[in-house]
């Protein structure tokens, strides 16, 4: 198999809790180590794609999976099934089916449902996690911002070009693709030919929990995986401050962070290179 950052993703599924179907990718050659990537809230699968290519070109086996409710996964019945306790089930689900100890790198929300999961999985099955911009404490205008930016647009958009627009001043820091195709990969033209995100409405009602219990609960799980935890902050992030991120480290010993300079809360993608080289040395 190609060794090349080209390499084409493969399409894979798997079952997630109560058996709803979650499509995901695979990069990489069977018997490599497997990392398994989860993207944030209103993402897909396709925000991994440059790091699974180059991170099977480093020799890795790669999965990412579109997360309920997002991308070409099936979505839930209903608000209830999309809490945090249910996403996190699907990750077990999914790690069972690999059948192998994965590392887990997830991004904000993939990142929290992720450790949830690891807590429950063990060191025996989750050999290393990257947080990618997320610790258990999150700053409230950050987390605002993103809320905001997912309820903006309910109709949609009447172009691709209006949607990138929305995108470019939701990540100013960003710099704009010369082109707006690749966002067919997140969006779908509905029948009255407007352009919605491809991620179920119902995620955004689902039963909000208390997130000071939850943030306390996550970090006393990280400090007894026992496992190596990387967290990688963007500079700019207004999601994570560096305070919230000193004191994750300082509760969990076998914890380090890395800073992306110039990167914000969707750090993967706004320093793929810097990204890829701090996962590959961590994996």
């Amino acid at each position: 198999m190609s060794s090349t950052t080209t390499e084409s993703a493969r399409p894979v599924q798997f079952r997630g809790s109560g058996g709803l179907r979650l499509v995901g990718d695979c990069w990489g050659r069977a018997g490599d180590p497997v990392v398994l990537l989860l993207h944030g809230t209103g993402q897909t699968r396709h925000s991994w794609k440059r790091t699974g290519a180059h991170l099977a070109a480093r020799g890795l086996r790669v999965l990412a999976i579109d997360t309920r409710g997002h991308g070409d996964s099936a979505w839930a019945s209903s608000a209830a099934e999309y809490g945090m306790d249910t996403l996190a089930r699907d990750i077990c689900a999914v790690v069972d089916q690999i059948g192998e100890p994965v590392t887990l790198v997830g991004a904000s929300l993939g990142g929290l449902t992720g450790l949830q999961a690891a807590g429950e999985l063990g060191a025996a099955r989750i050999r290393k996690l990257v947080l990618v911009d997320v610790v258990p404490r999150i700053e409230e205008g950050g987390g605002s911002r993103i809320r905001a930016f997912m309820e903006g647009n309910p109709d949609g958009f009447t172009s691709l070009e209006q949607a990138a627009d929305a995108i470019a001043a939701y990540l100013p820091h960003r710099k704009r693709p010369r082109s707006a195709e690749g966002l067919r990969r997140n969006l779908r033209r509905r029948p009255d030919g407007r352009w919605r995100w491809h991620w179920d409405p119902q995620f955004l009602r689902k039963a909000q929990q208390d997130l000071h219990t939850w943030a306390r609960e996550l970090e006393s799980v990280a400090a007894g995986l026992g496992v190596p935890i990387l967290v990688v902050r963007g500079a700019l992030s207004d999601v994570v401050s560096r305070g919230a991120v000193e004191e994750f480290l300082a509760a969990v010993p076998s914890a380090r962070c890395v800073e992306l300079d110039g990167a914000g809360h969707t750090a993967a993608g706004d320093d793929n290179d810097a990204f890829t080289e701090a996962v590959v040395e961590f994996v």
